[in-house]
């Protein structure tokens, strides 16, 4: 049997993870079930199994419930692998002797070894190979930012990095000789933000990954008796720098990556070597379990945690038909708002997030009256248990008196991608390439098309100044009210673009400083209303409540509380679908291009009237 790095790490997750795999596998491959599974005792939980695995839809095809298609994912896949030819580029420039990488997986360098007859194998992303000395680099789409954010300080004192660069390579403090971390922060909090990249649910996700490998190539170097190799091996992981701004450049029409004014890289490097090795104790433990869970194959139900990535991009692929399909999709006990911390029990345990499943607190109302000692969560409880409407009349009104007309009712749709495009773009830059506006001229006043203004971009090629010559036309920077939901997201865009044009840097800041919240009239802002004279405890209370919202403001929960505007039979329906119709551009004809087009300019469309919608009708609760 042959274990990739990514089963060893999918099936490390959990128990469960490796007999559900081989269940479905076989569901495939075969019209038999697994043999392992085949005594009739099991016939039924795997018949079940099956069952959650696959549906039948309304043209009565079989549904594959558990490898979904990833759209955006697909959309994206070319950004990705740009990262890796880009990481690859710049190991040539920075490391001598021979570099091999590839876009495919088959072309790059491949390890592998063997341990109680299981043929563990990976390939690197990148391989570097110099004289006696060899450099193994992992390559992530993710940023630097969340490793050189690893910040302590002494109290009132400038925060610290645990990393220090040195040529665009970061080292962790401690390996380096001489250097005093004492100066910056206390030693205890320097180990202890260190010890965050062993979390492999967490930060430290990507570092297990590079773990793993070095766990295979150690092994293969043991297995043929080159031990002494050992000792002349790095190890980094190579990522997107989040200083990084491009600088335009292009060839053939293709941004080229030169460094930046500042000189730093696209990519950028940690090195691991130390951490990985220190991480080897953990990944032969997990070997150890992988091997037991391959020879037990036992496909019962076991405890929920951090390793199904709940609501998270990487959520085991099982977890939403199977393993968490008992989670009510309304009104769970995950459902009560701001709760990370979870309750604590009548002897002081806290008990959170799936553990809340595990002890059986499936539903909200599950939840003991005895813990909730929150004045929010009792009103979420309450709403549910009673079937009223919360609502704080007097803080709604006070809140509705602040708006300013007209009301440009604004909403970015945006393209997140791993690699900047455009001049003055960095990796990541929420780059807007739609916009809708409602303008509302008096309370209420606004025509669903007449009062409506849309910008699409119609290609690939740079139309951010055109988008914000658009946004100063149609928005009087000086009176009235910029509004949307989460307008933290809307404001971010425009201060963006007045740094990238600062031409229009004025009308754009003065937009910027009259941004304005759905969510603090439907759900609240403390220093808001604060302000405007409501004592603490109050402003911080959400000022209206439906049990329909199941402990979410998103506009998606909110609309159907007050609308029968709906999302459903639009061909684009989702900020994530906006986003592959836009990657999908260039791979369109002229008949779906059309048709996709005009579907983007519905959808965005339909945010900003139902904020308009939503606003009319808050309204009429205070009247």
């Amino acid at each position: 049997m042959a274990i990739t790095k990514t089963d060893f790490i999918n099936y490390t997750k959990c128990p469960r993870y490796m007999a559900l795999a081989e269940i479905k596998k076989e569901r495939l491959e075969a019209d038999v079930f697994y043999d392992d599974y085949k005594e009739s005792e099991k016939q039924e939980q795997i018949q079940e199994l099956l069952g959650s695995m696959f549906e039948l839809n309304e043209a009565e095809e079989e549904v594959d419930l558990v490898d979904k298609i990833n759209r955006q994912l697909e959309a994206m896949l070319k950004y990705y692998n740009q990262v890796e030819i880009e990481a690859g580029r710049i190991v040539k420039n920075m490391f001598p002797g021979k570099t091999v990488f590839a876009e495919e997986t088959h072309n790059q360098e491949c390890f592998d070894f063997n341990r109680n007859g299981i043929k563990y194998m990976c390939y690197v992303d990148v391989y570097n190979e110099c004289e006696d000395k060899i450099n193994i680099i992992e390559v992530k789409a993710t940023t630097s930012k969340k490793y050189v954010e690893l910040l302590g300080n002494y109290p009132k004192c400038e925060k610290y990095s645990i990393f220090q660069e040195i040529n665009n390579i970061h080292y962790l403090k401690d390996e380096l000789d001489g250097y005093d971390i004492e100066a910056e922060m206390p030693l205890e909090k320097y180990t202890e933000l260190r010890e965050k990249l062993f979390d492999r649910y967490g930060i430290g996700g990507y570092i297990y990954d590079l773990a793993v490998q070095r766990f295979i190539i150690e092994g293969e170097y043991k297995q043929s008796n080159n031990q002494e190799q050992l000792k002349n091996i790095k190890y980094y992981l190579a990522v997107l720098n989040c200083d990084y701004i491009f600088d335009g450049t292009y060839e053939g029409g293709k941004p080229v990556y030169n460094q930046d004014s500042d000189g730093n890289e696209i990519i950028t490097f940690f090195d691991m070597t130390k951490v990985t090795e220190e991480f080897q104790k953990i990944i032969l433990n997990d070997a150890d379990n992988l091997e037991k869970n391959i020879r037990e194959l036992n496909p019962s139900p076991c405890k929920l945690g951090k390793w199904c990535g709940y609501k998270k991009q990487n959520c085991c692929k099982f977890f939403t038909p199977i393993c968490g399909a008992h989670i009510p999709k309304k009104n769970s006990s995950l459902s009560y708002i701001h709760n990370g911390f979870g309750f604590k029990d009548l002897d002081g345990n806290r008990i959170k997030g799936l553990d809340l499943i595990n002890e059986g607190y499936i539903d909200m109302l599950d939840i003991p009256e005895a813990w909730i000692t929150n004045e929010a969560h009792r009103i979420q409880r309450d709403c549910l248990s009673f079937d009223t409407v919360h609502l704080d009349k007097e803080k709604l009104a006070m809140g509705l008196k602040q708006l300013q007309y007209p009301i440009y009712h604004l909403d970015f749709e945006t393209f997140p991608c791993p690699m900047p495009r455009y001049k003055g773009e960095w990796p990541y830059i929420q780059s807007p390439f739609e916009f809708s506006l409602h303008i509302e001229h008096a309370p209420g006043v606004c025509d669903k098309d007449k009062d409506n203004y849309v910008f699409l971009a119609t290609s690939h090629k740079d139309e951010r100044e055109e988008l914000v010559k658009k946004l100063v036309e149609w928005i009087n920077p000086d009176k009235g009210t910029l509004f949307a939901q989460n307008v933290a997201f809307e404001k971010g865009r425009i201060k963006e673009l007045a740094k990238i044009f600062p031409e229009y840097k004025e009308p754009l800041m003065k937009m910027y400083d009259r941004g304005f919240d759905l969510l603090w009239l439907v759900n609240t802002k403390s220093s808001f209303y604060e302000e405007l004279g409501f004592d603490k405890t109050r402003a911080k209370l959400f000022n209206f409540y439906d049990k329909r919202l199941s402990g979410s403001f998103s506009i998606k929960k909110t609309l159907p509380v007050f609308s029968d505007l709906s999302y459903d039979n639009l061909v684009v329906k989702n900020g994530t679908e906006a986003i592959v119709e836009y990657a999908n551009y260039p791979y369109m004809s002229k008949e779906e291009f059309d048709l996709k087009y005009k579907a983007l300019e519905i959808y965005c469309k339909q945010d900003t009237w139902a904020m308009v919608v939503i606003l009319d009708e808050l309204r009429k609760l205070v009247k």
